[in-house]
């Protein structure tokens, strides 16, 4: 079974959702993030920490601890609220479908 463990993947699987654009807003490639053409916030942040990629994405409160609780490569959100944002290790330990889902709630969250 394939995981979902690059940035390229991860941008990829982003720019599939309606009025998004890529952005490097802070003139360092580490950090890449896409974000919503009518507001202009991110919900999607890829950036490689501790020779780990990384992303951080939005998540309802109350879906926060599940994440973090069934994963140990969900985290809370590296220099975000977390409260709201969690950060996923892409090691390959959490299914595709998974962090999918993580990222289109973050964009239902920001986005819509």
């Amino acid at each position: 079974m394939s995981r979902l463990t690059t940035r390229e993947e991860a941008l990829k699987y982003g720019l599939t959702f309606k009025e998004v654009y890529q952005d490097t807003p802070f003139h360092d490639e580490n950090w890449v993030l896409v974000r919503c053409k009518k507001n202009r916030k991110a919900f999607l942040w890829t950036y490689q920490y501790q020779g780990q990629m990384r992303i951080n994405v939005k998540v309802r409160p109350e879906w926060r601890d599940f994440w973090r609780d069934t994963y140990a490569s969900v985290i809370p959100g590296y220099h975000q609220n977390k409260e709201h944002w969690n950060t996923v290790i892409l090691d390959g330990s959490i299914p595709d479908e998974e962090v999918k889902r993580m990222i289109a709630e973050s964009y239902d969250l920001v986005c819509l």
